[in-house]
């Protein structure tokens, strides 16, 4: 999320150089590049989210690479997690990879229940498939 903005506030500054010295002929391919990127941006963050929150709460309780480890993403009482719940998860995966050096991730080896900041925030757990 924070590098689409950093990349709409840098690619919106080269993209107005490039009207100011184009014709009007030609503005609207620099515009038309900018707009297909953000676009393209946009619809992977919601694409990964949808994927991530969708798996996570179906029957599988997980993505393909947890079903292939055999884990499953289940709440604290064990329970499959709501699509909200799922969508909290993945969306504080944004917080645990804002702390430097993975620590939000390394942490799920020191906490009592295994879990990463994220799984904390959203009160989350990923155990092996019984």
């Amino acid at each position: 999320m924070i590098a689409l903005i950093i990349f709409g506030v840098v690619g919106a500054g080269f993209f107005e150089g490039a009207f100011e010295n184009s014709d009007s002929a030609d503005a609207f391919l620099p515009f038309a590049a900018f707009l297909i990127i953000m676009i393209g941006a946009l619809s992977l963050i919601v694409g990964c989210w949808v994927y991530y929150a969708w798996m996570e709460s179906s029957h599988n309780q997980g993505t393909l690479g947890k079903m292939a480890l055999g884990l499953i993403v289940t709440d604290l009482q064990g329970r499959r997690v709501t699509f909200a719940r799922a969508t909290g998860r993945f969306f504080a995966k944004i917080i645990t990879g804002l702390i430097p050096f993975y620590i939000g991730y390394i942490m799920a080896g020191f906490t009592e229940k295994k879990q990463a900041l994220h799984d904390m925030i959203a009160s989350c757990l990923v155990l092996r498939r019984s």
